[in-house]
C-alpha cells in the first residue's frame, strides 16, 4: 500500500495547518500568517520559472521580511535565492504511515481528544512557544480536527493538535513539558493521534519535524514512520 505523495502530504499540510489568507501572484503562492509562524507567513514558487523579486517585493511591502518555503522539485529557484544571500532554515521532514498500523487505543484518563482546548492545553503549549497566532492557525482548520492532552503520573504532561484533510490526518504542535520527558508521552500522543485519526476516517497519519529533532525523529521511525518528502526556508538577510 503505497502512501501519499509528496504533493498530496503539502496539500494536507497547508489544509490542516493554514494561513490567514493567501493570494496567487505571477507564479507565486504568498502567504498571510498573521504570526503564526514561518509555515504560514512563507512564499511558495508555483512553476519553475517564478522570478523571487515578485514575491520579494509583496512581502517587503506588507512589512515582512521576505521568507520563502522550498520543496524537492525548487532547486533552481534556491539556487537563485543562495546566489542573493538568502540563508537556510530549518530543513524539514513530512513523514507519513498507514494510521491503523500506528494507533493504539490510549489507556484509561491516559489521553484525552477535545476541542476546543482546554486552558491547561494551551499553557502547555504557550510553555513551548505555541502562543497565541499559532491557537489561530489551529481554529482556522476547516474539517474535523481535535486537540490531545496526554496524561502521565495523574499529571498532564503533553498536547498536540490533528486535523484530518480528506483521508489524511496531519499531527501538528506536539508538545511535551520537559520534566515529563523521556517517559514515552511522544509516543502515547503519536499513537493516541493515530487511533483519534482513524475513527475519524483517516486513512494515513502525517507529520513535519525539523531534521535537527532527531529525537523525535527516531520516534517516529520507530514506530514505522516514513519519509515521503521534504522541504525548507530561505531567509533574506538584511544588512545593518
Amino acid at each position: 500500500m503505497s502512501l501519499p505523495d509528496a504533493l498530496r502530504l503539502q496539500a494536507a499540510l497547508e489544509a490542516t495547518w493554514p494561513p490567514a489568507a493567501t493570494e496567487i501572484r505571477n507564479g507565486w503562492l504568498l502567504r498571510e500568517g498573521a504570526g503564526g509562524g514561518k509555515r504560514v507567513s512563507a512564499a511558495s514558487p508555483l512553476t519553475p520559472e517564478a522570478d523571487p523579486a515578485i514575491a520579494e517585493a509583496a512581502m517587503h511591502a506588507r512589512g515582512q521580511n521576505a521568507l520563502f518555503r522550498l520543496g524537492a522539485g525548487d532547486a533552481a529557484i534556491d539556487a537563485q535565492l543562495t546566489g542573493l544571500g538568502y540563508r537556510l532554515l530549518d530543513p524539514t521532514l513530512i513523514y507519513a504511515a498507514d494510521a491503523g498500523v500506528l494507533a493504539r487505543k490510549p489507556g484509561p484518563v491516559s489521553l484525552f481528544a477535545l476541542w476546543p482546548p482546554l486552558a491547561i492545553m494551551r499553557d502547555i503549549w504557550a510553555a513551548g512557544g505555541i502562543d497565541a497566532p499559532r491557537l489561530a492557525v489551529m481554529a482556522r482548520a476547516d474539517g474535523p480536527k481535535t486537540a490531545l492532552i496526554a496524561r502521565i503520573d495523574d499529571r498532564a504532561a503533553g498536547a498536540a493538535f490533528c486535523a484530518l484533510d480528506g483521508d489524511i490526518a496531519m499531527l501538528h504542535a506536539i508538545e511535551v513539558l520537559p520534566e515529563h520527558r523521556r517517559k514515552r508521552v511522544g509516543e502515547l500522543i503519536l499513537r493516541g493521534a493515530a487511533d483519534w485519526a482513524q475513527a475519524a476516517g483517516a486513512r494515513w497519519l502525517a507529520l513535519a519535524v525539523t531534521e535537527a529533532n532527531t529525537g523525535a525523529r527516531a520516534l517516529y521511525e520507530q514506530a514505522g514512520m516514513e519519509i515521503v518528502t521534504r522541504y525548507h526556508y530561505r531567509e533574506e538577510v538584511k544588512n545593518d
